[in-house]
């Protein structure tokens, strides 16, 4: 089990507590139960390390990030969570239009299915990152306020739903349950799928399914569209600099995206919205590259990365093959 070394708290902290005085009259909490909840939050140097970004320049490695995620633990897992929740998928998909297996692959990549839901106090990761953030971050400033908000929506879903804010465990960034949804997420898109008058996404993997394809579908996902197709290129035609600069936000239309050089396969020839060129660098091995949808770069509002879109697609496609789907 990790092990979370806190430093000094935060009751002394001026700034804390002049945001813990901001955050009640804000939510309209109590400025005295505020106050107590944040003084006993601890700054936690093994949050702010995580979340540094790497040295500008370090490779990333598609295949290496990929082994992570798509491996047999994971699958098998998938597998027993599938078999166990097959209706509850199925309605889930039938309802939002969002397929079983990225709702599947989502949890799987996430958590584990509920295996690793996190180590860190989350009132602790959100202080941390709210008052601490690193500064060598190119956002910091932007991400300290994000933060910020986030720990004020925790203690006011806490304060509404009688939780204890010092009792819930979560990931470095304050990401909580099995879908491992911030507390902003959990206030938007979090759903009581299986009726019973409450959400709960650490155990409950009903409510958790039916957020999780709740989520997709408010970010616009579109019913029998792939998340991608395969490309190559026209070396003759090639222009991957305009075809890179929108980075994974689909611009390009069929047509244009072939006069810059790339060539489709049938199935994409018939695609009538627009596409973007997703790289996946592969270390010092030449990179892979696939057409992202609108879809594609709807799974990538759940976590920014093509990366983790990718893992997240090809774990639950694993899984339903696994399945017999």
């Amino acid at each position: 089990m990790q092990a979370v070394l806190p430093g000094p708290s935060y009751a002394k902290r001026v700034d804390a507590m002049q945001a813990a005085d901001e955050i009640a009259e804000l939510r309209q909490l109590d400025p005295a139960w505020v106050r107590h909840m944040l003084g006993q939050a601890h700054y936690i140097p093994a949050i702010a390390k995580a979340i540094t970004p790497p040295p500008l320049g370090t490779p990333k490695n598609w295949q290496l990030y990929r082994s992570r995620f798509i491996e047999p633990m994971r699958i098998k897992a998938g597998l027993r969570f599938w078999q166990a929740q097959q209706q509850t998928l199925e309605r889930a998909e039938a309802e939002t239009g969002v397929p079983a297996e990225i709702i599947v692959g989502i949890i799987g990549v996430e958590t584990i299915y509920g295996q690793q839901m996190g180590t860190y106090r989350v009132l602790d990761a959100l202080a941390t990152l709210a008052f601490d953030f690193p500064a060598v971050h190119p956002r910091a400033s932007e991400r300290s306020a994000y933060f910020k908000a986030e720990l004020a929506q925790y203690l006011s879903l806490c304060q509404a739903n009688t939780i204890d804010p010092l009792a819930q465990k979560g990931s470095y960034a304050g990401a909580m349950g099995m879908p491992q949804f911030m507390p902003s997420s959990w206030l938007k898109y979090a759903k009581d799928f299986d009726g019973d008058g409450k959400i709960d996404l650490f155990f409950n993997p009903a409510d958790v399914i039916g957020s999780v394809a709740n989520y997709f579908k408010a970010f616009h996902w579109q019913p029998g569209l792939p998340t991608h197709y395969p490309v190559h290129f026209d070396p003759s035609k090639l222009d991957l600099d305009a075809l890179m600069l929108p980075d994974i936000l689909p611009t390009f239309s069929v047509t244009t995206f072939q006069d810059k050089g790339a060539v489709l396969t049938d199935q994409a020839l018939q695609h009538s919205g627009k596409l973007a060129l997703i790289e996946l660098q592969n270390g010092a091995a030449a990179p892979s590259y696939v057409a992202g949808t609108d879809n594609f770069y709807a799974i990538t509002r759940y976590n920014w990365s093509s990366y983790y879109a990718m893992a997240v697609i090809e774990l639950g496609q694993a899984v339903k093959t696994a399945a017999g789907r």
